[in-house]
């Protein structure tokens, strides 16, 4: 049986990193969902001028402290309860959560830094009103969701991860 956090009978205080980690995690990954399910299939369906307009917008406000304590800071919340687990001797749940660590680093941080914010700064010096919008956004499109869908991928198995340990907390309550 994988020791959990609840069964450690460890102050109440260490639970916050834990708990943050799972709140932060589900945000990257409704992040993500949202984007690959709704946001640049819309985008699609528009004109390709109003496409890049609207995505250059976009991923211009995306830069805001509420996004960015979210996104940084779930590496930091999930290195910290990996720790947490570790000092508690929680082993398996420390490793679990190790490997939400890495897993969002690769296929989140990794993909977002190497494909995807490339991608938009390019977009971002795009005019949108030149000829030729509609070939650049079906390329730009096409390659930012297929990247996208690796990060929601990630994201969502962090989250699943993330969740692991606290499972058998869940199930020994309702005994």
């Amino acid at each position: 049986m994988m020791r959990s956090f609840a069964l450690t009978g460890a102050p109440a205080l260490l639970a916050l990193p834990p708990l943050i980690s799972v709140g932060f995690s589900g945000a990257c990954f409704g992040f993500f969902f949202a984007w690959q399910s709704s946001t640049l299939r819309g985008l699609d369906m528009t004109d390709p001028a109003t496409a890049i307009e609207a995505m250059q917008a976009m991923n211009a406000s995306v830069r805001n402290p509420l996004f960015g304590t979210v996104y940084f800071g779930t590496p930091l919340v999930l290195a910290l309860s990996m720790v947490v687990m570790a000092v508690l001797r929680a082993r398996v749940a420390a490793m679990v959560l190790g490997l939400a660590l890495v897993l969002h680093m690769v296929g989140v941080f990794g993909v977002t830094a190497t494909i995807n914010v490339p991608m938009n700064q390019e977009l971002a010096a795009v005019d949108a009103q030149a000829p030729g919008a509609d070939t650049i956004w079906q390329a730009f499109s096409t390659r930012w969701q297929s990247a996208n869908l690796i990060r929601m991928i990630a994201a969502g198995g962090c989250l699943m991860l993330v969740a692991t340990p606290l499972a058998p907390a869940l199930q020994n309550r309702r005994r």
